[in-house]
């Protein structure tokens, strides 16, 4: 074999090379918020390459969906000129597999692209090397399930992103910051790279793109919301009102749970009181991967005690693996469930998640993960009219996203307090929604919460 030169092809510029000092150095954490178009994927990747000839081992390069991981990686052209695969000489390969992703070095290490929307795939799997690209829009779960993995085998975990608001990639970085020991970060704005300058950003404004998205991708501004998000800026209006906050179990009001099931997905539970006409919702739990004998287990070991358990409008029909539905399976071990009736309009619901955002009290502790989800769930893109639809994404934050809207039609049609809504709005959204009518009273007990 001729001598070659890794990296092959790759000429990193000066800004690239405190990185790789860092992980040549053996820090096995690096966190990286480098602006649009300033070459981090490229960066991270020939790094991965030096690193799988080094020695033998996989590395999963994660991005959220198998189908970004095609378009991102396996098939688009740097500006150079290259694919991305092309800075891997063809010496060193031993086999290519288009369909799963994955190339397979002669040395015995493995390169494989993944989706983090497929993570249960990776069950017994030991990779050495995992970078997550595009972090923010991706599932924090994700870490959450593989970071055992590299605890026990001393590997490596390499985040890189643009911000998308203050999310768990924010965390993240703020966390990274404050263990500089075991973590590198670092963000890279256009003005500490120069790869672009204010003239390009002038002509970005001319071409429609707003300040605040030019802060966000260029200047990696995390003050800026999610593109499109339903409730980013009601979630930020509760903040500044203090209604999330520690919001505490009163044991003199009854607690309701609304369930978005996931079957062979993820299911999400939110519970909440409704307390002196305040609603307050006090805990959340979601996993995916388990049984629904798992979900009452959550239930029945909190220390609450229930009124009633709101399920989705299959979970009377759908069967659960023996061929009982959930509610008969809730039944029979006591649970008081209703059925709530099929969403005509997905925007219905939407509409009455932020009439309850604007009133409710929200514990930032047990539900921080709802708060990152709603404030993460937004409007798909359509790249040809440059323009949202109606339409949400489904991605990580849409089982939980869903979990409040059943909440929030739950207490409209069973008349459990619809928020800062007026009678005459309740009832047109009860209308179109097909609720009917007549709201069901509640005589709950009236203890009202000023969180502070």
């Amino acid at each position: 074999m001729k001598e070659l030169n890794i990296p092959y092809r790759f000429d990193p510029r000066d800004y690239q090379y405190t990185v790789l000092k860092h992980l040549d150095l053996g820090f096995k954490r690096a966190v990286l918020c480098w602006h649009r178009r300033s070459g981090k994927d490229l960066t991270i990747f020939n790094w991965v390459i030096k690193k799988l000839l080094s020695e033998v081992c996989t590395c999963f390069y994660i991005l959220p969906t198998y189908s970004q991981a095609k378009k991102v990686i396996w098939d688009s052209i740097t500006i150079e000129g290259f694919r991305f695969f092309d800075y891997i000489p063809d010496e060193i390969v031993l086999s290519k597999n288009k369909q799963e992703l994955k190339i397979n070095l002669v040395n015995g290490s493995t390169l494989q692209l993944i989706g983090s929307d497929n993570i249960d795939s990776l069950v017994g799997t030991n990779p050495k090397i995992i970078v997550f690209s595009e972090y923010a829009i991706q599932s924090p779960a994700a870490w959450d399930y593989l970071r055992p993995i590299l605890d026990v085998n001393k590997g490596y975990a390499i985040f890189i992103s643009t911000p998308r608001g203050k999310n768990h990639f924010y965390d993240l970085l703020t966390m990274a910051r404050a263990n500089k020991d075991k973590w590198f970060s670092e963000v890279l704005t256009i003005k500490d790279t120069g790869v672009l300058n204010e003239d390009d950003m002038e002509q970005a404004k001319k071409e429609g793109m707003s300040d605040e998205l030019i802060a966000q991708e260029f200047y990696c501004s995390f003050s800026r919301g999610v593109e499109g998000s339903y409730y980013g800026k009601l979630v930020e209006k509760a903040r500044e009102e203090g209604r999330i906050c520690k919001v505490p179990y009163d044991t003199r009001s009854l607690v309701h749970t609304a369930w978005d099931v996931g079957y062979g997905d993820s299911t999400s539970i939110v519970f909440w009181q409704d307390c002196g006409g305040e609603c307050r919702i006090i805990d959340f739990y979601e996993n995916q991967g388990e049984g629904i004998a798992h979900y009452i287990k959550q239930i029945k070991d909190r220390p609450y005690v229930y009124g009633t358990h709101y399920l989705p409008h299959d979970a009377g029909s759908g069967s659960i693996q023996t061929g009982r539905t959930l509610q008969d399976i809730a039944l029979e071990i006591g649970l008081n469930t209703t059925i709530l009736a099929r969403e005509i309009d997905i925007q219905v619901g939407i509409e009455a998640v932020r009439n309850l955002i604007n009133v409710a009290f929200i514990d930032d502790k047990k539900c921080n993960h709802l708060l990152k989800c709603l404030e993460n769930y937004h409007k798909k893109f359509n790249e040809k009219t440059n323009s949202y639809s109606d339409t949400p994404v489904h991605d990580w934050t849409s089982h939980a996203a869903d979990c409040a809207r059943y909440m929030a039609n739950a207490r409209i049609q069973y008349g459990r307090g619809p928020g800062s809504m007026t009678p005459e709005k309740l009832m047109e959204i009860k209308a179109r929604a097909g609720f009917g009518a007549k709201p069901r009273g509640y005589n709950g007990p009236q203890q009202p919460f000023l969180g502070r």
